[in-house]
């Protein structure tokens, strides 16, 4: 497939897409997916949502009453178009790092950068010092906005030549600040339907983040077949979630899926347990994005709020079991919409909805996505059997700069990495991870990368870490260290090694349990026995 003409004046986000013969194919048989060549995402889901329902309808709500209309937030996107354009000289084509809670001004900065022609790399506001700096290693990162509360961490990457922008804070400096000052208005890049508008970072199971590289194209593709064929959404559908923004399926349901119907999103910060179901009750909630462990937790409360608002449920990110599914129905009376997706290709691509779910599955391919079951020759397994799930529609996988393209790309289909059971029905059925990933609570957690943290510390010889089933959050992260001699094998220093975990990474990723074996089990050859340590 040739490319268009790219409005990038910063070529390297095109120059480092894989090679043409590493590319999946891709499906654009669905109607609503024939896109102009020029393209520009933002504006499809700002500009044309506002012109078509009103500048006056609500965009972003926030938990003390605060409500941005379409109209204020083009404003606001706009004008901090004009700063990255002009006080920072942002160029289209630079990566911009994206990093803070869910706020409505790290939305409309994420917006701002692609009406900018620039390319957005959002990160988690918990990410730490190490992890942000291989990030803007990776995608040569040059300019950074930042929520002033978390430009600490940022600034303790020490990333060459960096340039840190704090927004939501004080002084003449700060974006918002700078930004009141312009002028109102922005056109917005001319950029091509190809061109590379955001990069999404995943951890495979090295632990060396990988970076996945998405059109224009691709942002309305995910909302143009899973949110228009699956969830359905209306433009008075008020939408919430607690996957944060500086994951896909957080940008999806929280940005990208009500803007382009012209719904709202309840944005917030805190969004655990704890705080979603009163924010339902309380802002009248009625499409919410969540992980199973989150539906679990929240069970036992649901009969203390008012949830009546509520019409969509949607879980991803790890396996929902068809136990969280019935509870959730018998106590709430509604149908949870399960789906699995992947950074690698932006977001759901299976799942069901209403009379079409099958508790216990996923669901069927969403439409315009195809999807098979493959043995490790990439041959087509029948119905019944076991083996990889391979993939392919409007959006696939493009690795930037990453030898490990030619794994999750084989023959023209994407394999996610996880084992399915296609049954006779159509319906797909998720079996396991096909590696040696972790999912716990819906994060995926390279049990390498933390070893590589634990070693660190001076009292670690060897770490081996490990999912463990774990009936709250799917897999549990245990950790298995060999101390150097001398060092107490006490709860006081399973205290030390977590603390200095999470001071090296994102909180989740650290052990929930940390055990001291005199060694780890290993081949003749020296290899690690990693199935030994998963069974208690």
């Amino acid at each position: 497939m040739e490319l268009t003409t790219s409005a990038h004046a910063d070529t390297f986000p095109r120059d480092h897409l894989p090679p043409h013969d590493q590319w999946p194919h891709l499906d654009f048989g669905l109607p609503e997916l024939q896109y102009p060549e020029r393209l520009n995402s933002a504006t499809e889901l700002l500009d044309r949502t506002a012109d078509r329902l009103g500048a006056d309808r609500p965009a972003f709500r926030t938990p003390t009453g605060t409500v941005w209309s379409y109209g204020e937030l083009q404003d606001r996107v706009d004008r901090i178009a004009r700063v990255l354009t002009g006080e920072l000289g942002v160029r289209p084509g630079n990566r911009v790092l994206l990093r803070g809670p869910t706020t409505p001004w790290l939305a409309a900065c994420w917006l701002a950068v692609l009406k900018a022609g620039a390319v957005a790399v959002t990160v988690l506001a918990q990410q730490r010092a190490a992890e942000l700096a291989t990030v803007c290693e990776i995608a040569r990162v040059e300019h950074a906005l930042c929520d002033a509360r978390h430009v600490e961490d940022l600034a303790r990457a020490e990333v060459p030549g960096l340039r840190i922008t704090p927004f939501g804070g004080e002084g003449p400096d700060d974006l918002v600040q700078r930004a009141a000052r312009q002028d109102g208005g922005f056109t917005a890049v001319d950029t091509a339907a190809d061109d590379v508008a955001l990069i999404a970072f995943t951890s495979g199971t090295t632990g060396r983040p990988k970076g996945c590289m998405h059109f224009h194209r691709d942002v309305l593709a995910i909302a143009d077949t899973f949110s228009a064929h699956v969830l359905r959404p209306t433009p008075d559908d008020v939408f919430a979630g607690s996957p944060p923004l500086g994951f896909t399926f957080g940008l999806g349901g929280l940005v990208i899926f009500p803007m382009r119907v012209g719904a709202s999103t309840l944005l917030l910060e805190q969004a655990g347990p704890k705080q979603l179901l009163p924010a339902i009750a309380e802002h009248r909630v009625s499409v919410l994005f969540t992980a199973p462990t989150a539906y679990r937790a929240i069970l036992d409360e649901v009969d203390h709020y008012d949830l009546s608002s509520l019409r969509r449920c949607v879980s991803a990110g790890e396996n929902l079991p068809e136990a969280t599914w019935d509870a959730w129905r018998e106590r709430t009376g509604l149908r949870i919409i399960n789906g699995i997706g992947a950074t690698e290709l932006l977001h759901i691509f299976i799942s069901a909805a209403d009379d079409a779910i099958r508790p216990g599955r996923t669901g069927l391919p969403v439409p315009g996505w195809q999807a098979r079951i493959v043995d490790g020759q990439g041959k087509p397994v029948p119905d019944g059997e076991p083996g990889l799930l391979a993939v392919r529609g409007p959006v696939g996988c493009r690795y930037l700069a990453d030898p490990r393209q030619r794994e999750y790309v084989r023959d023209g289909w994407n394999l996610t990495g996880d084992t399915y059971v296609r049954e006779p029905d159509g319906y797909f059925r998720y079996v396991a991870r096909a590696d040696d990933m972790i999912i716990s609570a819906g994060y995926n957690i390279a049990g390498p990368e933390v070893e590589d943290a634990l070693l660190r510390h001076p009292d670690v010889v060897e770490a081996a870490v490990v999912g463990r089933p774990d009936e709250l959050r799917g897999q549990s992260v245990v950790a298995h260290v060999v101390l150097r001699d001398g060092v107490p094998r006490t709860e006081a220093t399973v205290a030390l090694l977590r603390d200095f975990v999470k001071a090296e990474l994102v909180p989740y990723k650290c052990p929930r349990e940390i055990v001291f074996p005199d060694a780890l089990p290993r081949t003749p050859t020296g290899k690690l026995q990693r199935f030994r340590l998963r069974t208690p």
